[in-house]
């Protein structure tokens, strides 16, 4: 058999195994066995040397042919492998939509936010806005202002997280122990009438039991203009008391003493627990103490530059994770802490 039946056979033999070749591996002991240094194409090649010049022109130009036309076929095989390796991929890999998702679990707010958020929407539904103010206060903010004189109990360093450093006046800075100040901000700021909640975390210095926490969180309220009277604070807080209890609670007002308003109230609501009968919740008075209220002092106003002839108000302030126990009946203070889920889900 001569040279060019050599490389014709090569040639048949090769298109035979390429088209019968299914891997990758296939194609590369082919492609070795005919191109690589010991291969039938390579060994044919190295014969040419002994060929008289005119044969050994002849040869190698269809040699060379041969070598162009199973390195192209070689390379196309090598494309619809890799084309068909994808495609099956993708075949095992497709998701069919029609199928029914996963039971994933979706999250929710926690019950302290879902608190705010109710509280927050029935105070807006009557003309409120919501203001925020800073977690870090100075004295006069958080005392002074709200007519909290020096020698008050409530500024004794046992009850406030006083921090090291002082403000850029030398004002010793404190973390607030209400949302009270807000209303001193809002007030410096806005001109009157003035609507507002301020909700936000409060600190005490305090020991965590069952009813306390040294971190907690609170709503300020505040209403400012002409003629208003207590009347209208008995009102707008009757009607958040209805709207987030239930229009059948029943509600009281007690006279109270804060130093920022004058007369002062604590507001009552019959105890959720017991209905009214007695509990230990309630320590058996069918009563649970909710906020307290009362009509802006003239002070503050003088604090603030607004004239207290000309202008009154009503100011209140309300713990959210008070009324979120008395409203699910939780009966420690710490379980919106801890992160229990078991606790948590049931919201």
């Amino acid at each position: 058999m001569d040279i060019k039946e050599k490389l014709d056979q090569l040639k048949k033999d090769c298109l035979d195994k390429i088209s019968r070749a299914s891997t990758l591996d296939d194609i590369e002991a082919i492609r070795i066995g005919v191109l690589g240094r010991k291969g039938t194409l390579t060994d044919i090649l190295k014969s040419l040397s002994g060929m008289p010049v005119e044969e050994k022109k002849e040869v190698g130009k269809n040699a060379n042919l041969a070598k162009v036309e199973l390195e192209s076929l070689i390379e196309t095989k090598v494309k619809d492998i890799q084309k068909n390796k994808i495609s099956e991929k993708i075949e095992k890999e497709k998701v069919d939509t029609s199928l029914p998702p996963y039971p994933f679990e979706t999250g929710h707010y926690h019950p302290l936010r879902q608190t705010l958020n109710e509280i927050s929407q029935i105070f807006e539904e009557i003309g409120f806005k919501i203001e925020k103010g800073p977690e870090i206060e100075t004295e006069w903010f958080n005392f002074e202002a709200l007519n909290i004189p020096q020698d008050h109990p409530a500024r004794d360093v046992q009850d406030t997280f006083f921090l090291k450093d002082n403000g850029p006046n030398n004002e010793k800075l404190l973390l607030r122990t209400h949302t009270s100040p807000v209303q001193i901000h809002v007030m410096e700021k806005q001109k009157p009438p003035l609507k507002i909640i301020a909700p936000g975390r409060v600190f005490r210095n305090e020991a965590t039991d069952a009813t306390h926490s040294a971190v907690f969180h609170q709503i300020e309220g505040l209403a400012v203009d002409k003629k208003i009277t207590f009347s209208d604070l008995k009102g707008s807080l009757t009607y958040f008391i209805h709207r987030y209890f239930g229009s059948n609670v029943n509600l009281r007002f007690r006279p109270s003493h804060f130093q920022f308003t004058e007369p002062s109230a604590e507001v009552d609501i019959q105890c959720t627990i017991c209905k009214g009968k007695g509990c230990r919740v309630c320590k058996n008075s069918g009563w649970l103490e909710m906020l307290g209220c009362g009509m802006v002092h003239p002070n503050v106003f003088k604090a603030v530059k607004l004239d207290p002839e000309k202008y009154t108000g009503f100011a209140f302030g309300l713990g959210i994770e008070r009324l979120s126990m008395f409203k699910y009946g939780i009966e420690d203070i710490r379980l919106f802490y801890e992160n229990n889920l078991s606790f948590l889900k049931q919201f």
